[in-house]
C-alpha cells in the first residue's frame, strides 16, 4: 500500500510477521494479584471477591471479565437524598449517578471499565453536546460494541449524534468541509502523531467524510434525525495516503484502519490503560500480530494483556478518579443515595460526560496537590455521619494494631503494605494511647482515632494505586 508521508514521500506497508504469542504470567496468583486485576480491569472487588476469585486461577479470572455470564445490575436502584430516583436525561449531574451506578453495581465489571476507556479514546463532552439522552446513547453505542471489533467501534462512533456535533461532523459539506473529525480520527483515534500523514491527507479525508447533517426539532429543543444526504457529499477524485479514488466515509475509515501505522498505535494506547510500563518492542509485534490477524478484534487483544506478566507484577498505577470512587462505594457496600458524587468526580478530576477535551484526561496529572486534596475529601462524604463511629455509643479499645486492622476492614479488606500498616498503627499509637491521659480521652480518644484511621487508609499509597 502506498502512503503519503509527511514529507510527501511515498512508502510501503509491510506485513507484520508473527513474533509468538505475547507471554503470560506464571507467578503466584493469589489475591494481591485478583485485587489488582479487578483495579485494573474493573472498579475494585467488593469485600470477599478477590478471594474468590483467585480460587480460579489467573486465566480463569480474566476469562470471567471478559466473558461475563450476566451483565446484571445488584442491589438497590439509584437515588437521590430525598429517596426520589435520579433523571439522568433531564437532570445536570443525573447522568454522572445513571453511569457510576452501573460502575458500582453491574456484575460485568469490564464491559463498564472498557466503555470508560473508549470514552476517554472517543472523548466527547456534554459541555458541547449539550444533551444528555445523547451522551447516554453514545455511551450505550460504547458499551454494546467494547469488546468487538475496533473497525465496527470506529464506524459506530464516526456516525454517533453525539460525536459528530462534537467534532462538527454533522453539517459538514461538500461546499464547507470541516476537518475536525478527519483530523482527530488520524491524530488521536487511529494513527498518532507522526509522519504517517499530511496536512493534505487531513484535508482530504474531511473531503471523504461530507454529507452528514441533522434536523432540528423544535418541539423538544434537541437536534435529531442525523443522516447522511448524498447530496451534501464532496463525490469528487480525493487523493488519501498515495490512494486515488471517490472516497465515501466508508473508504476514509477502511483507509486509516489500513495504515500501516495504525497497529502499533492501537496496541500500544490500549495497553496504557491497563498499565504503566509500556510493552517491550516484541511484545508490542506480538500484540500488533494479534490485533491484525483477529480481523482487527478487541476482545482477544484484551484477555491477552490482562494475561501478561507486567499487569500482575509490574510497577503500580494511579487509580483513575472515577475508578476510586466507584470502588470506595464498592468496598464499604454503599450505593447511589446522593447527588454528590456528580460535583465529587469534578473535584477529583474525572467527571464522566464531561472530559476536558478531546484528548480525553491526562492520566499523568491524576495526582497532584489539588486532586489529593479532594481524594481525601471524598472520604467525609463516602463515610458520611451514618458510617462513622459515634463516641457515646461505641467503645474501641485502644489497640493500634487491632484498630488499624478495623479501619482496613471497613473499606472490604484493601491490601495495604507492611509500611503502610505500620504507619497507620503508629498513628493510633499517637493519638490513641499517648495522648489520652483523663478518663473520657482514654474512652473517646480510640473511637475518634478509628475514624480518622478509615480516612488515612483511603489516603495510603497502596490505596491510591493498585
Amino acid at each position: 500500500m502506498m502512503l503519503g508521508t509527511a514529507s510527501g514521500r511515498k512508502r510501503r506497508g509491510k506485513a507484520i510477521s508473527d513474533p509468538g504469542p505475547l507471554p503470560k504470567y506464571t507467578g503466584r496468583f493469589g489475591e494481591q494479584q485478583a485485587e489488582r486485576l479487578l483495579w485494573r480491569a474493573g472498579f475494585g472487588p467488593k469485600p470477599g471477591e478477590a478471594a474468590a476469585l483467585a480460587k480460579h486461577g489467573m486465566r480463569h479470572a480474566v476469562l470471567s471479565l471478559t466473558r461475563p455470564s450476566n451483565q446484571r445490575l445488584v442491589g438497590p436502584a439509584p437515588q437521590l437524598e430525598n429517596g426520589q430516583p435520579i433523571e439522568p436525561f433531564d437532570v445536570w449531574g443525573n447522568d454522572v449517578l445513571w453511569w457510576l451506578d452501573r460502575m458500582v453495581r453491574s456484575r460485568a465489571q469490564l464491559i463498564e471499565r472498557m466503555t470508560l476507556t473508549w470514552h476517554d479514546w472517543f472523548a466527547t463532552s456534554n459541555e458541547q453536546v449539550n444533551s444528555q439522552r445523547l451522551m447516554i446513547n453514545q455511551n450505550w453505542t460504547m458499551r454494546n460494541r467494547c469488546l468487538s471489533s475496533f473497525p465496527r467501534m470506529l464506524t459506530a462512533i464516526t456516525i454517533d449524534p453525539a460525536m459528530q456535533l462534537y467534532l462538527s461532523l454533522a453539517g459538514s459539506t461538500k461546499q464547507d468541509p470541516n476537518e475536525n473529525y478527519a483530523r482527530e480520527l488520524q491524530e488521536l483515534f487511529t494513527l498518532g502523531v507522526d509522519d504517517g500523514y499530511t496536512e493534505m491527507d487531513v484535508r482530504e479525508q474531511a473531503r471523504a467524510l461530507t454529507g452528514w447533517t441533522y434536523t432540528w426539532n423544535a418541539d423538544t429543543g434537541q437536534p435529531d434525525d442525523f443522516r447522511f444526504e448524498a447530496t451534501l457529499h464532496d463525490d469528487g477524485v480525493k487523493v488519501i495516503y498515495g490512494h486515488h479514488g471517490n472516497f465515501s466515509w466508508r473508504d476514509s475509515l477502511r483507509l486509516v484502519l489500513h495504515h500501516p501505522d495504525h497497529p502499533k498505535f492501537f496496541v500500544t494506547k490500549l495497553w496504557s490503560y491497563f498499565s504503566a510500563e509500556p510493552l517491550s518492542a516484541r511484545d508490542t509485534k506480538a500484540a500488533e500480530y494479534l490485533y491484525v490477524s483477529s480481523g482487527k478484534q478487541i476482545r482477544p487483544l484484551v484477555e491477552a494483556m490482562l494475561m501478561h506478566p507486567t499487569l500482575h507484577a509490574g510497577q503500580r498505577m494511579v487509580k483513575p478518579p472515577i475508578v476510586q470512587l466507584a470502588g470506595m462505594l464498592r468496598g464499604i457496600g454503599r450505593y447511589i443515595d446522593t447527588d454528590a458524587w456528580a460535583w465529587e468526580s469534578s473535584q477529583i478530576g474525572q467527571m464522566p460526560f464531561y472530559p476536558p477535551n478531546v484528548s480525553g484526561w491526562d492520566a499523568t496529572r491524576w495526582l497532584n496537590t489539588g486532586t489529593w486534596l479532594a481524594r481525601f475529601n471524598l472520604t467525609a462524604e463516602m463515610i458520611g455521619q451514618q458510617r462513622a463511629l459515634d463516641p457515646s455509643k461505641v467503645k474501641v479499645k485502644a489497640d493500634p494494631k487491632a484498630m488499624t486492622k478495623q479501619a482496613i476492614d471497613f473499606w472490604g479488606k484493601p491490601t495495604i503494605s507492611a509500611p503502610g500498616r505500620h504507619a497507620l498503627a503508629a498513628y493510633a499509637q499517637a493519638a490513641a494511647v499517648d495522648s489520652a491521659s483523663a478518663s473520657w480521652e482514654r474512652e473517646q480518644y480510640p473511637v475518634l482515632t478509628l475514624n480518622a484511621l478509615r480516612a488515612l487508609v483511603v489516603a495510603t499509597p497502596d490505596y491510591q494505586t493498585s
